[in-house]
């Protein structure tokens, strides 16, 4: 192995791995259909929501909350299930997580009205917090090495991305012969294998692995609070505009919350120990996932509509469009491994997070020009969020405690969720300003057709410069990594 890969440690105590080799397969199985479902769910019931709307005679916004509820419980009660899965054990909040999508997901067959769905769409959520942030922290337990670890959460990912490519194009062939419901109801089966294959491979957690301080309740009720509107103010700005005194509240609302959280959590007994994500691994990887995750939010939304709005390309030409980011997504677990024995996990970090944010600069600034622009965009910025989302989430893992590994992988999903949901909301509010007029009028006059490129390179830039700071950020945290212990 290369030297300048990691600093080799003993076995942490929350490292356990399984008896033997088989296990550990069968618990990459298991996590893996985990992140199947995370990364299938969304984009696979998109497909049907003109199916839905037709068939639960559903307005516009109650389809913005089928979809907006799960992302909002989701990314709001990760943190919660985190620090209780440290304490009471990973695999047990796994399994009840398990246990609620397959229950939920059934329920689905009974639907018969939008609120209906909306309630389960959001256990849908609760189950998803339960359960994405254990996977990651399952995964690094599996493993004592940090380059076997890098490999494992390659393939978990390697999977969930195959599923993301591939959930619209099976979603759209399902319809054709099956009703909405069955696309969730795939779930099932997932919840299932998944139970079985983590409950086989993966041993129960022993106390000393677990963290044994009570729940700081006031410190959840805020943290939540504060993650929950920040995850609605971008919405808020971008469907009512800035003018809105609602988008305005939420965002005071999330900023006061955020404050009270971080004042509470400088008690005894925090829920999460700010000290911990002062560390320069964590903050580190911190940045760098939330960098990567703002760029790629703020492109998606642009190019998206630039295909379409702007160059006339039907849906179909725009996801053909999309295929250069598909292919890297998938294929580009082969050169993490690469990457990481060059150049080490902290350097291959920054490095992938740099590429997100050239790939976006270049978009911004040369996107207009054709589409060999974008495509180089496009792979760029696929190339780098591959390995910055394996890479990061195991630094921030590596810099927490063994009895906190769960709270930091939520702590990585968390930071890429509120970036995502800025990125999105900084494209819609530029573009809103910019633009006069109906986006999807059909027809833009020549004054029209320029204020939208010149809202796509102000708003896109302006995303660059944000998710560079982060990465400088990140560097100089990263440089310091060296000088510190992984313990508290």
């Amino acid at each position: 192995m290369n030297s300048r890969f990691i600093r080799h440690r003993p076995t942490p105590i929350g490292a356990r791995p399984p008896q033997n080799l088989r296990d550990a397969w069968v618990a990459l199985l298991g996590l893996s259909a985990v992140f199947l479902f995370e990364m299938l769910d969304n984009s696979v019931l998109n497909v049907a929501l003109p199916t839905i709307s037709q068939e639960l005679k559903s307005s516009t916004a109650a389809l913005q909350w089928v979809t907006g509820t799960y992302s909002i419980v989701f990314g709001t009660l990760m943190l919660v299930f985190g620090a209780l899965a440290d304490r009471v054990g990973r695999r047990k909040v796994m399994l009840v997580g398990l246990v609620l999508l397959g229950t939920t997901s059934f329920a689905t067959a009974f639907v018969t009205t939008t609120a209906q769905l909306i309630a389960v769409r959001a256990a849908m959520g609760v189950a998803a917090a339960m359960t994405t942030p254990g996977s990651n922290a399952l995964v690094f337990r599996l493993f004592a090495d940090d380059r076997l670890r890098v490999r494992a959460m390659t393939v978990v990912s390697t999977v969930g991305l195959v599923g993301l490519a591939v959930g619209p194009i099976a979603g759209g062939f399902v319809l054709a012969f099956a009703p909405w419901q069955a696309l969730l109801l795939v779930n099932v089966p997932i919840a299932a294998i998944a139970f079985i294959a983590i409950r086989t491979g993966i041993p129960a957690d022993s106390p000393g692995e677990l963290h044994h301080e009570p729940i700081d309740a006031w410190g959840a009720v805020l943290g939540t609070a504060a993650i929950a509107t920040a995850l609605t103010t971008p919405t808020l700005f971008v469907q009512a505009g800035a003018r809105s005194a609602m988008a305005w509240i939420a965002l005071v609302s999330a900023l006061f919350f955020a404050a009270a959280f971080l004042l509470r959590e400088r008690t005894y007994s925090p829920l999460l120990d700010l000290r911990l994500v002062a560390k320069p691994l964590v903050s580190s990887g911190l940045a760098f996932k939330a960098a990567s995750n703002l760029a790629v939010a703020g492109m998606g939304y642009f190019v998206t509509l630039q295909l379409q709005l702007d160059w006339g390309w039907s849906p179909a030409q725009a996801a053909l469009g999309m295929l250069p980011q598909v292919i890297v997504l998938i294929a580009g677990g082969a050169i993490i491994d690469v990457l990481v024995g060059k150049l080490g996990l902290s350097k291959a970090a920054w490095f992938s997070a740099s590429a997100v944010v050239a790939g976006l600069g270049m978009y911004s600034l040369l996107g207009r020009y054709g589409y060999g622009w974008i495509a180089a965009a496009l792979v760029l910025v696929a190339a780098g969020m591959r390995v910055v989302g394996v890479v990061a989430g195991t630094n921030v893992m590596r810099g927490m405690p063994a009895d906190r590994t769960t709270i930091g992988a939520a702590l990585v999903d968390t930071a890429g969720e509120i970036a995502a949901a800025v990125g999105t909301a900084v494209s819609g509010t530029v573009l809103a300003i910019l633009f006069t007029g109906q986006l999807a009028d059909g027809s833009w006059s020549v004054a029209q057709t320029t204020e939208f490129r010149c809202a796509v390179t102000v708003g896109g830039m302006l995303l660059t410069i944000l998710a560079a700071l982060l990465v400088v950020f990140g560097i100089v945290r990263a440089t310091s990594a060296t000088a510190h212990t992984f313990s508290l």
